[in-house]
């Protein structure tokens, strides 16, 4: 958690580092500039993963950057773009894998001191950068492909004393009962916005009822005020009524997966509008996740009779959890983006998780526990321990495809060296004197004037 807080605080720190620095500029590509801010947050970054920085490691660092520059410029050459649907999906990706370090959206708020809508807004531009990065970077090395054999061969040249060690890893899967919210709960949540929009149209003040009631503590904070947003940042029914609305006109009231909406319409602004809201959420009963339960308990009732309805087949027909339903319920390692978890790694991303599988052999389908998903969903699932490895050094027959991962990677590296070397020479390259003594891993033919 230290660690997260301090990457937070580095984000947060971006805009200052670059005002107290003299942002001078210590490299040119083209026409992309690599400023000293740029540098000092990401020796920050390297400082707070654990790294020290020597003469070495700066050089290192500073030729990461040149070769994203060299990337960006390239980009823009040969035209290559990312939407802003995938800029959005990377961005509720990484919102997602925050909120569930930090236990709750509301916690990532009030850290963060703004709402998720907020810093993702922060965050745009660089993240838009990174991908179209990537891209650039996987239309040169995407066609290399590596054989069985360069497999086999790439392991054989490692000592085997150099072999990594590979801690117990699991895989695990889910199927989650969302507890529904009961009709009296919805009816009375309902009846309370409408009793505020009632008061604001009588002459109260909007902003101060989203202050004393809206349960969205990001923009309640801010008298309801989310900020100028466009349709992709909205769910869909909430976008749909706030940008029918007139400047100043207070909405119908609406309700989305986050509970009942009153908006008001600030401004308008191109294809962005300004807008603010009160939020209420109706909360989950006792005798809501008593249904959950007893839903789920009726699914492992079917999964044990049934031989044709195993445990994949049945996430995908009834678990409420969208982001494994479709996978046959196995959860992704958000902090490696894999499937599998060291059990380390679970105690420390999903205690109730680690509680669970600790005694579990592989096959073993748990009770009935209960749970939450990063939106706030309350419920009840099962888990299936779907693999369990015991620690062991690497080897070809337990972890061919990591093995062959790390092959493959080293010839994209040597075919990204290759593409730096031809390229390096289309644009203008300047470099500050304080780098020029470093070894550089890529050929640069940088321009002394």
């Amino acid at each position: 958690m230290k660690k997260l807080i301090l990457i937070f605080f580095l984000l947060n720190s971006s805009l200052i580092i670059a005002q107290e620095v003299l942002d001078g500029i210590m490299a040119v590509v083209g026409e992309e500039l690599l400023l000293q801010s740029e540098l000092e947050l990401q020796k920050e970054q390297y400082l707070s993963s654990g790294m020290q920085i020597n003469e070495n490691s700066s050089c290192v660092i500073f030729e990461e950057l040149l070769l994203s520059k060299l990337l960006l410029a390239q980009a823009k050459v040969d035209s290559v773009e990312v939407s802003e649907e995938m800029v959005d999906q990377e961005l509720d990706r990484r919102m997602r894998y925050f909120i569930s370090q930090f236990g709750s959206q509301e916690k990532l708020e009030e850290f963060y001191d703004k709402s998720v809508v907020e810093i993702k807004k922060e965050f745009y531009p660089q993240v838009k950068e990174q991908l179209v990065i990537q891209k650039m970077q996987s239309k040169i090395t995407s066609k290399v492909k590596i054989t069985p054999a360069e497999v086999k061969e790439f392991y054989s040249s490692l000592p085997k004393d150099s072999l990594p060690l590979i801690n117990a890893e699991i895989m695990v899967a889910q199927i989650f009962k969302k507890a529904p919210i009961n009709d009296e709960e919805k009816k009375k949540v309902k009846e309370r916005v409408k009793e505020f929009k009632d008061r604001i149209q009588s002459g109260e003040d909007f902003g101060t009822l989203a202050y004393l009631y809206s349960e969205d503590p990001g923009s309640a904070r801010e008298n309801g005020v989310l900020g100028y947003m466009s349709r992709a940042e909205l769910v869909p029914e909430f976008a749909a009524a706030a940008f029918s609305l007139e400047v100043g006109e207070l909405s119908d009231i609406i309700e989305t997966q986050f509970g009942f909406h009153l908006i008001k319409a600030l401004d308008r602004r191109g294809q962005e509008m300004k807008l603010a809201h009160i939020l209420l959420s109706p909360k989950v009963q006792t005798s809501d996740m008593v249904k959950a339960k007893t839903e789920l308990d009726s699914i492992v009732e079917l999964i044990s009779k049934y031989d044709t309805l195993n445990f994949a087949a049945a996430a995908k027909l009834f678990s409420d959890d969208k982001d494994t339903k479709f996978n046959g319920g196995i959860i992704t390692n958000q902090m490696t983006g894999t499937n599998r978890f060291e059990m380390d790694q679970i105690s420390q991303i999903d205690p109730s998780l680690f509680i669970v599988v600790e005694n579990m052999k592989q096959g073993d389908m748990s009770e009935p526990e209960v749970a939450q998903l990063n939106d706030g969903s309350k419920g009840y699932r099962i888990i299936k321990l779907i693999s369990y490895t015991e620690p062991h050094r690497a080897n070809l027959s337990m972890d061919y495809q990591r093995i062959a991962t790390v092959a493959q990677a080293k010839k994209q590296n040597n075919s990204l060296t290759e593409w730096v070397g031809q390229k390096a020479g289309d644009f203008h390259i300047r470099m500050d004197d304080k780098y020029g003594s470093c070894q550089f891993k890529y050929d640069w033919k940088i321009n002394e004037n």
